[in-house]
């Protein structure tokens, strides 16, 4: 896409990723458009276009002064230096206009506008299941984690998960036992591994034909923010949710209730 540089901008835009949508949605999926326009037509196109009904003056008005301030600081040379950053670490990106990004994501409310993507890009819309639970899980969650993730992968479902420790962990590794794809949503820069003893498994899914994707810029450090936003994707991307050790107030239990809200089969493992 030749105005992939523009749809970088608007992502480092300060703004819910509702908003962002609407942004494009109001601009015809053109950031560039964005960027062109002078201030008032901008403006005006904000407080009259039907994509903003939704959006209160407020936002609004926040939504016109991230645009401003990101008019000021745009730099065509720092968006080529960070290309090619992308290019040198073999990490694509795809909107959600292009074909191959994941097409259950559009289902849910607040979807990322782009995704980064290191791996195989062509299972983003493969059908599979996210397994979630807790990072200090039981050895019986560590094995029942890796035995269904095992059994999933062997009968050529995806396996979608967080890369954390304890139970995303396992999900993974009981693909990589059966040299399977799996897919892993990170809370952070998709070059930033967290945590970092995970870097092996980092490495195994990228080797075995699997996919890292993050939503966030590159360098971006883990933030604990992050990962309630980051979960949405991983019950968005997915048929069903499979919950292992969830403690109460949990990331795990965000997750399922995402999942819920986007219609998502929950199941849970009886201990």
């Amino acid at each position: 896409m030749e105005d992939i540089n523009y749809w970088i901008w608007l992502s480092f835009f300060k703004l819910k990723p509702i908003e962002k949508i609407k942004l494009l949605e109001g601009f015809n999926n053109k950031p560039k458009d964005i960027l062109d326009m002078n201030v008032n037509k901008v403006s005006r196109i904000i407080n009259s276009n039907r994509a903003f009904e939704s959006i209160s003056k407020f936002r609004k008005e926040k939504i016109l002064l991230e645009i401003i301030e990101n008019k000021k600081t745009y730099s065509e040379e720092k968006l080529e230096e960070y290309m090619k950053r992308l290019k040198m670490d073999n990490i694509c990106i795809v909107t959600y206009i292009d074909s191959k990004y994941p097409v259950r994501l559009l289902n849910i409310y607040d979807y990322p506008i782009l995704l980064y993507v290191k791996g195989n890009i062509d299972i983003l819309n493969n059908k599979g299941f996210s397994i979630v639970g807790c990072r200090d899980c039981t050895e019986y969650g560590a094995k029942i984690s890796r035995r269904i993730s095992n059994i999933l992968s062997e009968n050529n479902l995806i396996i979608i998960s967080g890369m954390a420790k304890g139970i995303d962990t396992y999900a993974h590794l009981g693909c990589l036992d059966n040299k399977r794809e799996t897919i892993a949503v990170l809370g952070s820069g998709i070059n930033v591994i967290y945590p970092k003893e995970n870097k092996e498994i980092y490495k195994r899914i990228i080797d075995n034909n699997g996919a890292i994707i993050s939503e966030y810029c590159l360098d971006m450090e883990p933030r604990k923010e992050n990962f309630p936003m980051r979960n949405r994707i991983v019950s968005g991307m997915s048929d069903g949710v499979i919950v292992i050790e969830a403690k109460k107030k949990s990331g795990s239990l965000i997750t399922a209730n995402l999942g819920l809200e986007q219609g998502k089969e929950i199941y849970s493992v009886p201990r």
